[in-house]
């Protein structure tokens, strides 16, 4: 199993991830990865086959709407992503970080998302993306959340054992 940090990745952090039972630990400068933002930016970044993951689309939504939530990705999005070879990314140290509503709030943007990558079969990645020691989790942990925001066993476990697309062109 493999697990995204955002902090640098150093020995402490390697044998933490070990105990936590990953394989390996791999920072954001490892990938092409981009946290979400606005629905322009994420359909920009979907449609680029050079990426290799679009982390939290649903973080920089607005207010919902009456009828339903503005969670960062739509059926389009999803469509181009699977055609693009770029996987969803949702990343359990904001809803670690976030508090009350605002944690209800994303883990119901999440939830949703989850459905729509369900229904058109876009790749989806789960992990810590910790800044610091203190935010990382177990592979049983995530598992757990995958299990919690809507995915299926299999789903969790193939979302956890996520890898790049090496043979991807990359343009420098």
């Amino acid at each position: 199993m493999i697990d995204i940090v955002r902090c640098e990745v150093d020995e402490e952090i390697k044998s933490q991830g070990k105990k936590l039972g990953f394989s390996k630990v791999i920072t954001c400068g490892d990938l092409k990865l981009v946290e979400g933002g606005t629905e322009d930016k994420n359909r920009n970044y979907v449609s680029n086959k050079q990426n290799d993951v679009l982390m939290n689309p649903e973080l920089k939504s607005l207010k919902d709407k009456v009828h339903y939530r503005v969670s960062g990705l739509n059926q389009v999005l999803a469509k181009l992503a699977v055609n693009n070879d770029v996987a969803i990314g949702l990343g359990f140290s904001f809803v670690l970080n976030a508090t009350g509503v605002e944690r209800a709030r994303i883990l119901g943007r999440m939830r949703q998302n989850v459905k729509i990558c369900q229904k058109i079969g876009t790749k989806m990645v789960v992990c810590s993306y910790a800044n610091n020691l203190k935010e990382m989790r177990g592979s049983k942990d995530l598992l757990a959340f995958a299990r919690l925001i809507g995915m299926s066993g299999d789903e969790a476990k193939k979302s956890l054992n996520w890898k790049p697309n090496l043979k991807k062109v990359r343009q420098i």
